[in-house]
């Protein structure tokens, strides 16, 4: 997966979203954004596997993982392979989490 194009990241409407991200600096709005956009259903789905790839990097059991994120250990296989052979995208939110866990970083001066 590392290096690959991904064609997805082809579309400007996919780009333009992942810029979107990176620009919203408030949590608040960021939580606005992500209600609007997605449904309770995908808001849970994404942070149950953001932490079974936080629990997977401290090499906690699968069935640890599953009673806490009641994900399937299909879905967190998966997110130990994408951790293990992807893009390094949940190593780096893991380790941006981590650094900025308890105080907001600075505003970016544009």
């Amino acid at each position: 997966m590392t290096n690959s194009p991904d064609k997805i990241w082809q579309s400007p409407q996919a780009s333009t979203l992942a810029r979107t991200f990176t620009l919203i600096r408030d949590e608040e709005l960021m939580r606005n954004f992500l209600r609007d956009v997605m449904t309770e259903k995908e808001i849970f789905e994404i942070s149950a596997r953001l932490e079974a790839a936080r629990m997977l990097q401290q090499g906690k059991k699968y069935t640890e993982i599953i009673e806490a994120t009641k994900l399937s250990s299909r879905t967190i296989a998966r997110i130990s392979g994408w951790m293990q052979n992807g893009e390094s995208g949940y190593k780096a939110a893991l380790e941006i989490a981590a650094t900025h866990h308890g105080h907001i970083p600075p505003a970016r001066t544009e």
